[in-house]
């Protein structure tokens, strides 16, 4: 990871602008992560993408199996922008695909959907390591090959007589309430390392600054010697 040229670019925008990314990247997090599966409404797909950035975390998993992720602009506000959205699309099985990866990460598989032997929200224990949240599509929820790969279900309570929230919702109920938990648990490892700090930076250096391409290549012109 080249530090240098981060700084480099860091004197390319204004000092409020540079304290901003500093100061999110510090409450930035890749513990949790969530997964959309399959999701044909781009208006809740979005907002859920909203919550992720929202609430700290910076990579969102999207598998497409037969429905394209496609962003509302409107509902997202830019969220996308900042976050390092993973699609898998590739493969004849992407879900599959993506729990195999996920898993490689050292992330535990969390099937958000009612089912004999889930976990309450509120027990939902943080300290047993990474977890990435999938969520299914609206009308048939998760496929079957999340719930039978899940190492674990977790539900949100409810009282009501509907019996689910959309996806979005839920989304942002859950990162609410582990998020905050996350944050206020010392035991917990939950930040970014330095290097994934640098590089995060830099993506969002070169997206913020014109002609990024231009100045890098000038930087590697001037220090080439060093």
């Amino acid at each position: 990871m080249d530090f240098q040229l981060v700084n480099y670019l860091s004197e390319f925008i204004t000092a409020d602008r540079n304290e901003l990314f500093d100061r999110i990247l510090e409450q930035r997090t890749r513990y949790l992560t969530i997964v959309l599966e399959n999701i044909f409404q781009p208006q809740n797909a979005s907002a859920a993408m909203r919550s992720v950035d929202c609430f700290g975390l910076q990579d969102a998993h999207v598998i497409e199996n037969s429905n394209t992720f496609e962003v509302d602009r409107e509902v997202a506000m830019g969220s996308t922008k900042w976050l390092d959205v993973k699609r898998y699309n590739k493969s004849k099985d992407n879900s599959l695909e993506a729990i195999k990866k996920l898993r490689a990460q050292g992330y535990r598989i969390v099937a958000t959907t009612p089912h004999e032997g889930d976990t309450n929200l509120a027990d939902f224990d943080l300290r047993k390591g990474k977890a990435a949240f999938v969520f299914g599509t609206e009308l048939t929820g998760i496929s079957d090959v999340v719930k039978n790969e899940a190492d674990e279900f977790l539900k949100i309570p409810m009282h009501g007589f509907t019996e689910s929230f959309n996806i979005s919702v839920s989304a942002a109920v859950i990162l609410h309430h582990l998020t905050w938990k996350l944050r206020n648990d010392p035991t917990i490892d939950w930040r970014l390392t330095e290097v994934e700090k640098a590089e995060i930076k830099l993506s969002w250096l070169r997206r913020s600054i014109k002609s990024s391409d231009l100045i890098e290549e000038e930087y590697r012109q001037k220090f080439a010697h060093l």
